[in-house]
């Protein structure tokens, strides 16, 4: 692993791995972020490797798809073999779900707030008599309270965003893991908007599944996602999808005994997504580099100061809770004046990349977002169109 980059270095090193247009105001990592310097330097060369020598390196490439397992791990502090690479947090979503012996009345609990991803792949399970139970996380004495409240005696899983994609929202995902322990419940965590921007620690919250996609906060591709099994809770997972790539004897094609993989590689039924795993494996050698401590603290400096700012300018008023620990890198504000609906493409139209959530605009910079951007974003947000 890398040793940690020095805060002092962190300028050059911005520089060197980020080139986004001058006049771009990049605010939308809670969306699609842009890839480092170092992700477009390996596409290009993983393309012209393919064009000049075909497949001829091809066990080179399978290194570089082991180094990003072993990067993903690192991220959330899991064993490189409890990791998956999968196409998308909806297919991992959807492994967990129909892969559970479900019971008539069995019942899941989400909040009110959840991404579709994470709603519908619950309720798609009605027919088999599965119940969902959406939790308003607000009123309460805690989020996590509410959702505790929410358990019964039929409660076979916690689903819930480790930070909510439209308000921002950020819970006690120990507290919520050690609970579900306790009454043998299963805990999955849809971390898309946390992984890349804050630290997760899947043995400390005690997750049986988690996963993200890399293409948000961890600078990546779209088409490849991390998807984390604990053993015991992987191996309950009934499995949909087979092919010569998920088991155990992989690569003995002329074995006609087989079993599923002991590891999470189970879920990966066929051939990897070879130009995603270079892509994502350099962005995330930039996370091993920096490390998540400071990227980290960078991301809560950043949301702290775009609090301080909005709470200043005198037609925003902001939408994210500003409690300690109920924030990470997602800030939603409003205008009291302009309606969202004619804020948000005027903010496009000047070329601030941002989006519509939760009742109001949503920004989410990164660590390497300037403050000069930041500032410049909230700004033209305030004055709205003349």
């Amino acid at each position: 692993m890398e040793q940690p980059v020095l805060m002092s270095d962190m300028p050059s090193l911005i520089e060197q791995e980020f080139n986004l247009q001058d006049d771009l105001i990049h605010l939308n990592h809670a969306a699609v972020g842009p890839w480092p310097g170092r992700t477009l330097q390996a596409v290009e060369a993983f393309a012209r490797e393919n064009h000049q020598l075909g497949s001829l390196h091809y066990p080179q490439w399978i290194t570089v798809e082991t180094r990003l397992r072993e990067r993903c791990a690192r991220l959330i502090n899991a064993r490189a073999e409890d990791i998956a690479l999968v196409k998308n947090t909806s297919e991992a979503l959807s492994m967990v779900a129909w892969g559970i012996d479900w019971q008539p009345g069995d019942t899941v609990i989400i909040s009110d707030e959840e991404f579709p991803s994470n709603r519908i792949v619950w309720e798609s399970l009605q027919s088999r008599g599965v119940q969902v139970r959406q939790v308003n996380l607000h009123g309460h004495q805690s989020p996590e309270q509410a959702l505790i409240e929410a358990f019964d005696a039929q409660t076979r899983l916690l689903a819930i965003s480790s930070v909510q994609y439209a308000s921002g929202l950020r819970v006690d995902l120990e507290q919520l893991g050690e609970h579900c322990r306790q009454h043998n419940v299963l805990f999955c965590v849809d971390a898309i908007q946390s992984i890349g921007a804050m630290q997760l620690d899947v043995q400390a919250c005690g997750a049986d599944f988690v996963m993200a996609d890399g293409h948000k906060w961890l600078l990546g591709p779209e088409g490849l996602a991390l998807f984390y099994s604990r053993a015991q809770a992987r191996e309950s997972l009934q499995l949909f999808e087979y092919g010569w790539h998920m088991v155990e004897q992989m690569g003995e094609f002329d074995n006609p005994q087989w079993e599923p993989a002991h590891s999470a590689r189970r879920f990966e039924c066929g051939s990897p997504n070879m130009l995603c795993t270079h892509a994502l494996e350099a962005s995330l050698s930039l996370f091993d580099e920096i490390g998540m401590t400071a990227i980290e603290q960078q991301v809560l400096e950043n949301s702290q100061r775009m609090f301080e700012l909005i709470s200043q300018l005198p037609h925003l008023e902001l939408i994210t809770d500003t409690q300690a620990g109920r924030y990470a890198g997602i800030v939603v504000f409003k205008h009291t004046q302009i309606p969202v609906e004619q804020l948000y493409p005027w903010l496009m139209e000047q070329r601030v990349l941002c989006a519509r959530r939760g009742g109001g605009i949503r920004f989410s910079p990164h660590f390497y977002t300037p403050w000069a951007k930041i500032e410049q974003g909230l700004q033209l947000a305030n004055a709205g169109p003349q």
